[in-house]
This record gives C-alpha cells, sequence and structure tokens, in this order.
C-alpha cells in the first residue's frame, strides 16, 4: 500500500515514535487497481483513535504512522471495474478499508465485524503493507468502502460522520431507538455524544444529556436542542430520573460507574456502549429486576454508512466543527485529550499542502 520512503507520491503527516509527535511525511500510495477509487482527500475529522495510535496506547503502533480515519474527498481516478463512482463525485472514507468480502458478517453489509477487517491506518493489509490515513493529501482503496456524499453535504462537515456519526447511529438504528417520543439519555458531549443528540432528536426523541461538567449546560440545551441536562454526580439529579428513560446511548470514555445509569432504565430498557472504559462493573440485578439489556457496539457496517450520510444529508443534520490546518495537528491533538474542542476538530488538508 504504501512504501516508507521519504519521498513519494503521497504528502502526509506522521507520528515517528510514542511521543506522538506528527511532522511532514512522504510516502507511496498504491496504483489503482480494478476495483479501486483514488480520492483527492479535502478534510480529515480528528479522533481520539488519531491520539491512541499515535502514542502506542495500544502498544501495536508501526511508525511512521499516518493518523486518520474520517476522511473526504473528491474522486481523481477510478479502476475498470469500478461501477458506483466517477471522477468528481464526493466521497468519504471511514475506519476500516478492506476485509475478505467472503464471511457471514461480509455478506450481511457487517464488514466492520469481518476477522479480517483491515483498519484505515496502522493495519496490515492482505498485501502485507501498513495502511496509512486521512492526514494524507490521497488515498486509494476498494470501492466497497467508499461512500458517496450527497450533493451539497459540506465535505468538511461530513469528515466527522465516518466515525463519530456511525458509531452511534448504528447502535440506535439496531435497537430501535428512532420511535418518536421516547427518552434517551445520552452520556457524554464531546464527538461522538453531540452526534448521538443530534441523532435523537431528529429521530423525535425526548433527549437527556449526562456530564460531569456544568459548563456543557447551555451548549447542550441552546445548541444541540438537548431537554434536560443532569450533573452525573449529582446523586439527587440521577435518583430522580430512574426508570424514566427507553435508550441511553454511553459515549463516556473514562472509567465510570455503570449500575447509576442502568436504574435510569424503564424496564426492557437498552443501554447500548459506544466507549472503552478499563473496565465494566455491574450489579446482576441492575439488568435483571428490569429485564435490561447493556449492549456493545463498533463503527457500523457498509450500508449502515451510506444510510447514515444519507439520514444526515436529507434532514440537515450536521457536525459542530473546528477547522485546522495540518501544522496545528499536534495542539489540537493535545486541546482533544484536554476535551477542550466543541465537538469535533477537522483537518483542512485541501490548503494545508499548497
Amino acid at each position: 500500500m504504501a512504501s516508507e520512503s521519504g519521498d513519494g507520491n503521497c504528502d502526509a503527516w506522521a507520528a515517528r515514535d510514542p511521543s506522538g509527535v506528527l511532522s511532514p511525511y512522504k510516502f507511496n500510495r498504491r496504483a489503482v487497481q480494478s476495483g479501486d477509487v483514488s480520492l483527492k482527500i479535502t478534510h480529515c475529522g480528528v479522533c481520539y483513535a488519531d491520539v491512541a495510535w499515535t502514542q502506542n496506547r495500544h502498544n501495536d503502533s508501526k511508525y511512521p504512522l499516518v493518523p486518520g480515519h474520517e476522511i473526504t474527498g473528491v474522486v481523481t481516478e477510478v479502476g475498470s471495474d469500478v461501477k458506483g463512482f466517477k471522477v468528481g463525485d464526493h466521497v468519504g472514507v471511514g475506519t476500516y478499508v478492506n476485509s475478505c468480502r467472503d464471511c457471514e458478517n461480509c455478506n450481511s453489509s457487517l464488514d466492520n465485524h469481518c476477522p479480517k477487517s483491515v483498519y484505515t491506518f496502522n493495519g496490515i493489509d492482505t498485501d502485507g503493507t501498513i495502511t496509512k490515513g486521512g492526514y494524507s493529501t490521497h488515498i486509494v482503496v476498494h470501492e466497497r468502502y467508499c461512500f458517496k456524499i450527497p450533493d451539497g453535504y459540506p465535505l468538511a462537515k461530513a469528515a466527522p460522520l465516518l466515525c463519530a456519526g456511525i458509531t452511534v447511529y448504528t447502535p440506535m438504528m439496531r435497537h430501535n431507538m428512532n420511535q418518536p417520543g421516547k427518552s434517551l439519555g445520552v452520556i457524554g458531549l464531546g464527538g461522538l455524544g453531540h452526534m448521538a443528540v443530534k441523532f435523537g432528536k431528529a429521530f423525535g426523541l425526548k433527549v437527556t444529556v449526562f456530564s460531569t461538567s456544568e459548563s456543557k449546560r447551555d451548549e447542550a440545551i441552546s445548541v444541540l436542542r438537548a431537554d434536560n441536562f443532569v450533573i452525573s454526580s449529582n446523586t439527587q439529579q440521577m435518583e430522580s430520573l430512574q426508570n424514566s428513560l427507553h435508550f441511553i446511548v454511553d459515549t463516556a470514555s473514562g472509567d465510570h460507574p455503570f449500575d447509576p445509569y442502568l436504574s435510569l432504565l424503564k424496564v426492557g430498557g437498552v443501554m447500548a456502549i459506544v466507549c472503552f472504559p478499563s473496565e465494566i462493573k455491574l450489579h446482576p440485578a441492575s439488568l435483571n429486576l428490569g429485564a435490561r439489556t447493556l449492549s456493545g457496539s463498533l463503527v457500523g457496517g457498509t450500508k449502515d454508512i451510506q444510510e447514515m450520510v444519507n439520514f444526515c444529508a436529507a434532514n440537515k443534520i450536521y457536525p459542530e466543527i473546528e477547522i485546522i490546518k495540518i501544522d496545528y495537528i499536534n495542539e489540537a491533538l493535545t486541546r482533544l485529550v484536554n476535551r477542550d474542542v466543541k465537538y469535533r476538530f477537522v483537518i483542512d488538508i485541501e490548503n494545508s499542502f499548497k
């Protein structure tokens, strides 16, 4: 997929070691094959995964590492067998760029759960090369992992849909959280949480935001149009909401208790976690006594991603973003760790490499 040389056909920024500091880098993308689409990257969202892998937090980082898996851009070339895309199309690429395409999961458009799924960066592709992500000027992917961005939807705002958006949309659809009039709790108000609020409102739900930060109240109510805001450390506020919610989407990445949130669910309620705390501890009674469900989820399948992008375009759902240039990325990653962003950084790739 890419050579490790200091020159090549693709400009990028890469981390060289677990300090996570990024700097300019060049490498070679593969030539377009018969089923491939090549796109000039215009924008790339900044996800917490970019922090985790540039800093080797999972002890599997392969340097030089080019992060970025919320990619949007314009098609510049298509392979001879490509049917779904043409030069000039606006497209996106998400968190994975390959899979076996033949297992039960792939055949159900659940490529994200394929045992051979290949991550967009720091993955090992079928040819043995290490994948490199969207902090770069172009990318070549098989058309199966490329998604159409509808005309008129800004590419900058489309980028966060490819990870943050699909990560919360998938469990919301799987658990039928699109029933108008029902109630949704959203834990955490970052890149993922703010999208869960937006989807909840678009589905006609009554949305309550749970946060540890009082400073997020005004934004949650006035900008994101949440119906209620609760400080999760306030025992009185939490107890007043027991047995009141049909659904909860948990986006809080830090360690937190689960029993207090599960007690807020009605009988048969569902709490979907899309985060990775170090452990999950709960009392069985928190599930059994209310016939409640605690469910996990990871990004989304190919069919769901396109459906979600189309839904956002049709309903004018746009992530709240702060656009930056690539030379600000190290400061941006520090701010992301400090939760100092509303609510997603997006790199203006197109104007960063001129």
